[in-house]
């Protein structure tokens, strides 16, 4: 995670989340998710991250369980107004949760890993609807500033998650519904100099390589001015995939 403005230290999910925190995704993304799939009512949250969809998503008066792994996304989960429930595992190993009006999945690695299972799973979770959100960008997937960068820099598939969900899921398992979703990763860091050694860092260069200054370069000259230092912005594109729902 950023530990502090400035501080140069990062950790990949927490640099992810932050973007998150100063994006419109949830805004973008729950409006139409609401539209397709109506209330989500007690609903489970596969993958829930730092749960900006969910907060976003929950009825009043409703309960919230989220399955996440990762420590740093459950300290986020933790605030005030978070999940009623947090369970710490991963989707394969969720056991005894019985089932809830809505199952959500938004942004994880499940449906590009593992489609047909965990859809197997996310049925079994839901007396209702099933909702994916899925990477449908031609761009890379992973590094979450890879789309700052050159192609013969990054090296990640650009294939569209949605292709490969859909080829997988096959003509019997296709998804009764989906629309597209256009937003904007947002990242909002105190200095780019750090954030530039850190992604070179990521990508595997030594330290004298030469490409190190012209990222940094690069990063530059894409950042805007904001109140809390630089931002970075990268248009995004996510699949909404939906099953069961009755609009």
């Amino acid at each position: 995670m950023l530990d502090q403005p400035g501080s140069g230290r990062f950790d990949a999910l927490g640099l992810y989340a932050s973007g998150i925190d100063t994006s419109d995704y949830a805004a973008k993304a729950a409006p139409l998710l609401r539209e397709a799939v109506g209330g989500f009512g007690d609903f489970l949250d596969v993958g829930a991250g730092g749960g900006q969809l969910g907060r976003a998503l929950r009825d009043p008066g409703c309960s919230w369980t989220a399955i996440e792994p990762a420590p740093v996304m459950r300290a986020r989960l933790a605030a005030p107004g978070g999940p009623s429930r947090i369970i710490a595992c991963g989707w394969q190993e969720a056991a005894g949760l019985g089932r809830f009006d809505t199952v959500l999945a938004a942004n994880m690695p499940a449906p590009l890993q593992a489609p047909l299972p965990f859809l197997a799973r996310c049925r079994g979770w839901s007396s209702g609807p099933v909702a994916w959100l899925v990477p449908a960008q031609h761009g890379p997937r992973g590094l979450c500033l890879a789309g700052c960068l050159p192609a013969e820099w990054h090296g990640e598939d650009e294939t569209p998650g949605v292709d490969i969900v859909l080829a997988a899921l096959g003509e019997a398992h296709r998804p009764d519904g989906s629309r597209l979703i256009d937003w904007t990763f947002s990242l909002v860091v105190a200095d780019i100099g750090p954030l530039a050694a850190y992604l070179a860092d990521r990508l595997g260069w030594r330290d004298t390589d030469e490409r190190r200054p012209a990222l940094a370069a690069r990063l530059e000259g894409l950042a805007e001015t904001d109140a809390g230092g630089r931002r970075l912005n990268v248009p995004r594109r996510s699949a909404l995939l939906t099953w069961g729902c009755k609009t």
